[in-house]
């Protein structure tokens, strides 16, 4: 019996398969996301990523567990700057919390995975002082102690390990050349990271479905500017607003993408990786969405786009060999480098008209608005070309158009040339926008 979801869902996962074979992906899981559990769901997933050649580095925090030593040996918390003074005795409560968590998940990442797709699978965890740090020093008068920064990430070392096929694991904690430890951020040690092994993806783990700004609106896919104007309005979210900055650095520091994904929904980080809509957010160095002339090498993802409307009705039938004579008037809609939107721009000169014609998203898209992103820019170069109005034909569309400043008109305003070709068995209706 087949299952054409199954069929559809490989379908659409294998280019992502194919891309994300060899390249790395640095993790970064917070102490609240490990005291929530589900490690079992995180291995799995981790186990699945690097049995398809993606190289991975886990990076954990410890903040909720270094807590807890601390009230174990009664020691009070200090912060500075929204930084934990280090002094010597919360240093070994810091030493305590991260080795720990260390065993735990190196103990995940080693199970056999048995009644999981991952059955049998033999991850090989690698770690070691991977992480060169050095002291804060004085902040303001305030003696940081044993609180660092990264200094040098060995990546030669890293990716000794990474090209073993291992899983290399590192933590919060680092070392200084004179055998010193200190207690970094895990967001910091991430990003760090993430930046000097030129990464392909730096994904952090939260609480929450990724990124909602002030105003509750989830974002999936931003760029750094937006995002970096979403933080500064703030952000509810206490573990998005910690590693939103760093998520932000990473990309206009070299990283291809940054992701905040959920830790607590099973499966998320796949979802994220493997399928067009994702969950969570995705952010770019520059905008995901770009709109270019079409060229002959996209008119089979023209046509993918297209084949549902003209089974519905709401286009009509284009052929290949129509597409090609046609491809110099179709603009295309990239969203992360994926087709995902078309339009044309028919134009009659000698009547200082054109025609907004075959205007298609993709499914999963349609409330993205990319619909009125292509307008807008059939517009922008109707102006440019000096043409005073748009006109469109549709059967099932008029009211959207309408929404967007085109008027009702009749078949007597359409150009001469266009009125021949008018198919009076469709009866579309006829809609001028002013330009």
């Amino acid at each position: 019996m087949l299952h054409p979801d199954f069929v559809l869902a490989f379908r659409e996962a294998a280019p992502y398969i194919n891309a994300f074979r060899g390249k790395t992906f640095v993790v970064a899981v917070n102490g609240e996301s490990l005291a929530r559990g589900n490690l079992y769901g995180l291995a799995q997933d981790l186990n699945l990523l690097v049995s398809l050649g993606v190289r991975i580095v886990l990076v954990h925090g410890a903040r909720p567990q270094i807590d807890e030593q601390l009230r174990l040996r009664g020691i009070a918390r200090h912060f500075h700057q929204g930084r934990r003074v280090t002094d010597g005795p919360t240093l070994e409560a810091v030493k305590s919390a991260v080795g720990g968590l260390r065993h735990d998940l190196e103990a995940f990442l080693s199970m056999g995975m048995p009644n999981s797709p991952m059955h049998g699978a033999h991850l090989r965890v690698a770690g070691g002082n991977f992480v060169t740090a050095q002291p804060l020093g004085v902040i303001d008068g305030v003696d940081m102690q044993y609180s660092g920064r990264v200094r040098k990430i060995d990546t030669e070392a890293i990716n000794e390990r990474l090209n073993r096929g291992e899983l290399v694991l590192t933590s919060l904690i680092g070392y200084s050349p004179t055998g010193e430890a200190f207690n970094m951020t895990m967001e910091e040690v991430a990003c760090h990271t993430a930046i000097e092994l030129k990464a392909e993806k730096l994904i952090f783990l939260v609480q929450g479905h990724g990124l909602v700004d002030a105003d509750g609106v989830l974002h999936n896919a931003i760029s750094a500017d937006q995002a970096e104007a979403i933080y500064q309005r703030g952000i509810s979210s206490e573990e998005c607003r910690l590693s939103l900055p760093y998520a932000i650095r990473a990309t206009r520091e070299g990283v291809v993408r940054s992701h905040l994904v959920s830790h607590d929904d099973d499966g998320a980080l796949l979802v994220e990786l493997f399928t067009d809509y994702g969950t969570g957010t995705m952010i770019a160095r520059d905008s995901l969405v770009k709109i270019r002339e079409a060229s002959i090498e996209d008119v089979g993802d023209i046509l993918a786009l297209i084949r549902p409307l003209q089974e519905q009705g709401i286009l009509i039938k284009r052929s290949r060999e129509h597409l090609e004579m046609q491809i110099r008037n179709y603009s295309v809609l990239e969203h992360d480098d994926r087709i995902a939107a078309c339009v044309a721009m028919l134009p009659f000169p000698e009547d200082g008209m054109a025609e907004l014609a075959c205007l298609a998203v993709s499914t999963d898209r349609r409330n993205s608005g990319f619909g009125d992103l292509l307008v807008q820019h059939v517009e922008q170069r109707a102006r440019l070309y000096g043409y005073k109005a748009l006109f469109i034909l549709t059967t099932q569309t008029a009211h959207w158009f309408a929404e967007r400043g085109f008027v009702a008109a009749n078949i007597e305003q359409l150009p001469q040339s266009r009125r021949e070709l008018y198919n009076h068995n469709r009866r579309s209706k006829v809609l001028i926008k002013a330009l």
